[in-house]
């Protein structure tokens, strides 16, 4: 059993405005056992960061359905490492078509979640991968 709960800061980047599934996976993460702040719609890369190190998250969790995933992650990346936060787990969900998956994971996003995946997948992978 874990010390403390995994704390989960999931953000919606740039301009998407669907943020259903984002809602749902939030709540499979607390159904779970993590600690989550959802930080809405609309969310530079800038404010995810700032989310990250105001909740001392140990998972920063993006939903993008609009796709600007790629260029969120390549601005959001140098943030985080300027934050030290490089050594937290990022992963990326949404409508991200497979041949990006190899890209987003070259900038640090360890987990990729296409539409459709599992929720237990999802949970059971921060699990195995937050120390």
């Amino acid at each position: 059993m874990r010390a403390r709960r995994i704390k989960v800061v999931v953000a919606k980047p740039g301009l998407d405005g669907h943020d259903q599934g984002a809602k749902v996976v939030v709540r499979a993460m607390l159904e779970a056992g993590f600690e989550v702040r959802y930080t809405g719609l609309r969310q530079t890369p800038e404010q995810v960061r700032d989310a990250a190190l105001e909740f001392g998250a140990d998972v920063i969790a993006l939903s993008s359905m609009a796709g600007a995933h790629l260029s969120f992650g390549q601005r959001l990346k140098p943030l985080l490492e300027d934050a030290g936060l490089d050594d937290k787990l990022w992963i990326f969900g949404g409508n991200i078509p497979a041949a990006d998956h190899d890209a987003l994971r070259a900038l640090g996003f360890e987990g990729v979640f296409a539409t459709g995946s599992r929720l237990d997948a999802i949970t059971d992978f921060i699990e195995a991968n937050v120390p």
